[in-house]
């Protein structure tokens, strides 16, 4: 699985933006033709993404396009051209707003179809953003829809907007709702990605000048076992970078307990105490993920 602790939105439409967007160290970058692009620049900005995505020196493991929502007009233009033209420069399709399975299907047919006719032999992925009422009631569906697709992102700007939650409680600690708003939203998409063996990401945090508010919310993701989250803004992908990796305490107490199950496992016992703490075939399991994270990252 890829690793996705960053994922870093920019505008297809602005190249110094796409430019600089190449050389971060988000583990991810998706080239918007969405939301930050205006619609009469969308058409021109398939072709500076296209180009961005030749001719730069990419510093991230992946590169993405966010295309525009599939009830619109743009959207089948957005694979075309984009694939088309970028070709193997191109890892991961993003679909905002989908409501059901069969809209990933829609997309999954459409590149299978792309790639077979341009001969293509690298499968692209995508990933699907669940910001619609409709998303949240199918996410076990969608979750499982395509051999494609590697990761439910949840977007709560509009997803609040979907659900009509109220304004004054979007972001604020006392907004009049006890807990952390969006539990039931992560818990569900997280439970539903695990499930698919695909990856759950959080969506956006609008104040990219509240850094200890982007990184609460990226705590709470983190915790429910998400595996990354969306930067708008540069200052946070170290921020994402840092609380989606195991720390090296958390990788070495990990180790310890797993090597001493094992060592307890060859004398014949099924669980063994280390400093205090009952170590069984249940709580290697979860201290694997911590070990298969700092592999996959290199640590």
């Amino acid at each position: 699985m890829r690793t996705r602790r960053s994922e870093l939105s920019t505008p297809g439409s602005n190249e110094k933006m796409l430019a600089k967007a190449a050389s971060s160290d988000a583990d991810l970058v998706f080239c918007d033709l969405e939301d930050s692009v205006a619609p009469a620049e969308k058409p021109a900005a398939r072709a500076k993404i296209v180009h961005a995505l030749l001719n730069h020196d990419w510093r991230p493991a992946t590169r993405a396009v966010r295309i525009n929502d599939l009830e619109t007009h743009y959207a089948y233009r957005d694979i075309l051209d984009v694939v088309t033209g970028a070709r193997d420069a191109l890892d991961i399709v993003i679909v905002p707003k989908v409501k059901s399975a069969r809209d990933v299907w829609w997309v999954d047919r459409l590149l299978t179809q792309i790639e077979t006719d341009l001969g293509l032999t690298k499968r692209i992925g995508i990933e699907v953003l669940i910001e619609e009422v409709e998303a949240m009631i199918a996410t076990e569906e969608i979750a499982h829809a395509s051999p494609r697709l590697e990761a439910l992102i949840f977007g709560p700007g509009d997803y609040s907007a979907s659900q009509g939650v109220r304004v004054a409680a979007i972001g604020a600690s006392d907004g009049g709702y006890p807990g952390d708003l969006w539990h039931y939203a992560r818990n569900k998409i997280a439970i539903a990605a695990r499930s698919a063996r695909i990856a759950a990401v959080d969506g956006p945090f609008a104040d990219f000048s509240d850094p200890d508010g982007y990184q609460q919310q990226a705590r709470l993701a983190h915790t429910l076992g998400f595996s990354g989250k969306w930067a708008i803004h540069p200052s946070q992908i170290a921020l994402a970078n840092e609380e989606f990796r195991p720390t090296d305490e958390e990788i070495a107490q990990a180790r310890k307990l797993v090597a001493a199950f094992g060592e307890a496992k060859t004398r014949g016992l099924g669980a063994v105490a280390v400093d205090g703490t009952m170590v069984d075939i249940a709580s290697v399991r979860l201290l694997r993920n911590t070990l298969d994270q700092a592999e996959a990252l290199g640590l």
